[in-house]
């Protein structure tokens, strides 16, 4: 067993092209799974890169996702590291039994059988948004004109969120994932979103609907639980999709010998969907700190220690996935984490998966020319944003 040493360095993010994660990450991954990572804070933990040990560390109870205990990566201008517990409500950062009682109230919204249901659906709006596409044409911005729009509007509607406010919770939700934001800019788009959501809230409960957000003012929860919960649930119900959708695209018209697998076989959409999460990985890690000493790979971990967990570089691991540069839509995908591992794993990939099934088929079915309009080096990235993704994706197609 050997001790953290002094070659701590900070968590790089610096991606060499549009869909590979950062240089460093495979290196790292190469020479051991598990190495020193320093914190903006002045925190030492460590930083984890292959398939098996991120999974393991996910898995295992010692570890939490405690707010209070769990140091960040990376920082943002002006903002000091706060370690305070999560609010209500916000169980992603919680654990047992506080995260077992908020997932257990949403875990019967979000089965498979209920996403399979909402399919119908989500292709009704999915057609709506290629026919506008169209009709503008036969340039667009593909980011707003399809990939945002169309899980917002899902969620919307799944949570009782009207969608004319579709854009006022875009834009502020927007400026939290910002990396560069200052610290009046968090606070004034938080403070509005919460603000946002409470009054929706009060609205749910004066007068139920049939939607999500109505259903839970029935369960034990007070109108600050809810709050958060409809907060956090809006926000994820979006951002994360709309990003694969969008870069998702991108990379498809960039591996145009993939894309001739889609087009040949639409049966072959599961297995798409499955690869470009894995190859994407647009949520670049998460965290969690050891409650007690806890042995990996040969290195201590000691109490209060935060473990970095990169989700790229395991979805990346070769000794997990054949070629895992190449982007393979034929190959075996199963195991991959991109929606996390564990009690924690990600509660909405049903309907993600749903989204991106109808999405990519019909898109690339209705407009058989798509492609870029402007060169791949030109597409803005989402370098500065918390989620990985483009900004932008400029496309065209011949017209009718």
């Amino acid at each position: 067993m050997t001790e953290a040493t002094p070659s701590a360095a900070p968590l790089s993010l610096e991606r060499p092209n549009h869909f590979d994660p950062p240089t460093a990450l495979a290196r790292l991954r190469a020479a051991d799974p598990i190495s020193p990572l320093s914190y903006p804070d002045g925190h030492t933990g460590w930083l984890v890169t292959s398939h098996a040990l991120v999974r393991a560390v996910l898995a295992d109870p010692r570890f939490s996702a405690r707010a209070e205990l769990n140091h960040s990566p990376i920082s943002r201008p002006g903002i000091a590291e706060n370690l305070k517990p999560s609010p209500p409500g916000i169980f992603t950062r919680m654990d047992p039994p506080d995260h077992t009682r908020y997932r257990h109230l949403l875990t019967g919204q979000f089965t498979v059988r209920r996403m399979r249901e909402l399919t119908a659906r989500i292709q009704q709006i999915t057609t709506e948004h290629l026919d506008a596409m169209d009709r503008h044409g036969p340039r667009a911005d593909l980011v707003q004109a399809f990939a945002l729009p169309i899980p917002a509007l899902v969620i919307c509607e799944l949570l009782g969120v009207p969608y004319a406010d579709r854009e006022h919770f875009q834009h502020h939700s927007a400026a939290l994932m910002r990396l560069d934001n200052s610290p009046q800019e968090l606070i004034a788009a938080y403070t509005t979103l919460q603000e946002f959501m409470r009054e929706l809230v009060r609205a749910k409960r004066a007068k139920p609907a049939d939607d999500m957000l109505s259903g839970l003012t029935a369960a034990d929860l007070t109108d600050e639980e809810l709050t958060n919960i409809g907060f956090m649930l809006l926000g994820a119900g979006f951002e994360t999709t709309a990003n694969m959708l969008a870069l998702g695209t991108f990379a498809l018209l960039c591996h145009p010998d993939q894309l001739a697998v889609l087009r040949a076989d639409p049966a072959v959409v599961d297995q798409t969907v499955e690869e470009l999460l894995r190859y994407l990985s647009v949520i670049p890690f998460t965290n969690r700190a050891a409650l007690e000493d806890v042995e990996l790979e040969g290195h201590l971990v000691k109490a209060g220690e935060t473990v970095t967990v990169s989700i790229p570089a395991a979805n990346r691991d070769p000794r997990r996935f054949t070629d895992p540069d190449i982007l393979d839509l034929l190959r075996p995908t199963s195991g991959h984490l991109a929606f996390g591992h564990g009690i924690h794993q990600c509660l909405g990939q049903q309907l993600a998966r749903v989204e991106m099934r109808v999405g990519y088929p019909a898109l690339f079915s209705r407009f058989p020319t798509l492609r870029l309009d402007v060169a791949p080096e030109e597409v803005p990235l989402r370098t500065d944003m918390l989620i990985y993704g483009v900004h932008r994706l400029p496309v065209t197609w011949d017209a009718a």
